[in-house]
């Protein structure tokens, strides 16, 4: 979060940011976590998984023979199809991409082979297609499982003969290609199932490799970020150098549904949010550490014994005067202030809690871990936070 440093709220938010990070005390320098990973193609291959595919893409690579893609979502599915055109007999033509779930079923023979002009209405002008787009690289049918059963029979014409007809026209184009086809779904099931054509599927999966998920390969986790870390530096000219065990043990633990994909939104997020060079847990997106909190917070009544924020112990003069004209302590003496009115309104519970501050409860955890509200007595008998609230209420 870049703010201009003359705005009034700036103080305010780099003080909350200080006091985020102050809670990591571990850092580890980037260049660390990358040692023994190698930046193939944009892919960080460390994990034994990964080096598995690495060797089977270099082995196809160099091939013109169709390839089939297995993967998850988000697991980086292009940038193995990228990999392989670019260790291919013609890395320097055409790199073309679809996205079979983008088909039109009206639409779908033209998009893939062309039509000829007045072949249907709007067809005004005369369309190539995918497949003549491509000629003379690379064509990338991402999710294939979704291709309609009634073109896949063209499909597969197109393929073994190299041969496609637009819509419209009697002539056949003569098409030199590499088809790479991906999914994320059990196409062998979908035969079974009579939702994909058997000889389609063989003639698809000769060559075929799997990318692991994210899950499975959590010991490449510290160079990934490391990588991420650095794309985004440059994407939004940041300086960020540093990120902390405690983040980095937070992204060991989430199971990441959304692979890769999601991984570089959370470390995108963090650059973002961070205002100095380094990553702590508090910058990362707050579903992948807030469950860490919630642990520590029972829906009992604790926090009856807790002082009224706004009471409290007198202020020495000089502390009163510099709190007075301080902005970031006005703010965050307000807002830890509603925190703990609310907490004890709900005695304990945050759901409640944020219902009554009018925000989600992510966000009452991130204001919890924000404040330091969670203490070391919480932690060791779950009994909730806010042990030392009298004086975090008066010092803010």
């Amino acid at each position: 979060m870049n703010l201009d440093q003359k705005s009034p709220i700036a103080p305010a938010v780099s003080k909350l940011q200080a006091i985020n990070c102050n809670h990591d005390d571990e850092w580890l320098e980037l260049g660390q976590l990358l040692e023994g990973a190698e930046d193939v193609g944009g892919m960080v291959v460390q994990s034994a998984q990964m080096q598995k595919v690495l060797k089977t893409i270099s082995r196809l690579g160099p091939y013109k023979a169709t390839v089939l893609i297995y993967g998850e979502s988000g697991t980086g599915k292009e940038l193995v199809a990228r990999a392989l055109h670019t260790l291919g007999p013609v890395p320097k033509g055409p790199f073309v991409t679809f996205n079979c779930s983008n088909l039109v079923e009206s639409l779908a023979e033209s998009q893939l082979f062309g039509h000829v002009r007045g072949a249907f209405t709007d067809a005004r002008e005369d369309s190539l297609g995918y497949f003549r787009s491509a000629n003379g690289g690379t064509l990338f049918l991402d999710e294939i499982g979704e291709l309609p059963i009634r073109l896949q029979p063209k499909l597969l014409r197109a393929v073994e003969t190299h041969e496609v007809q637009p819509v419209g026209s009697a002539q056949s184009h003569k098409v030199d290609i590499r088809l790479i086809a991906a999914t994320n779904r059990d196409l062998r099931a979908m035969v079974k199932a009579a939702e994909f054509r058997d000889d389609l599927y063989y003639r698809l999966s000769a060559s075929a490799i799997n990318i692991p998920p994210l899950r499975e390969r959590r010991d490449a986790l510290e160079a990934l970020a490391a990588h991420f870390i650095q794309h985004y530096n440059r994407l939004f000219d940041k300086r960020v150098s540093h990120i902390s065990r405690r983040a980095l043990a937070a992204l060991r633990a989430y199971e990441w549904p959304g692979n890769v994909r999601e991984f570089a939104h959370a470390i995108q997020s963090a650059i973002m949010l961070t205002d100095n060079d380094r990553v702590c847990i508090a910058d990362l997106p707050e579903n992948l550490w807030a469950g860490e909190l919630s642990a520590e917070l029972s829906p009992i009544d604790q926090f009856d014994d807790f002082s009224d924020p706004e009471a409290g112990e007198a202020q020495a003069p000089a502390e009163q005067d510099r709190t007075f004209f301080s902005l970031d302590a006005v703010i965050n003496k307000a807002s830890k202030g509603a925190l703990i009115r609310a907490l004890r309104e709900a005695h304990g519970n945050c759901h409640r809690a944020a219902q009554l501050l009018g925000v989600s409860r992510y966000t009452v955890y991130r204001m919890i871990a924000r404040y330091g509200l969670a203490s070391h007595r919480g932690r060791q008998n779950g009994l909730g936070v806010l042990a030392t609230a009298k004086s975090d209420s008066v010092h803010g």
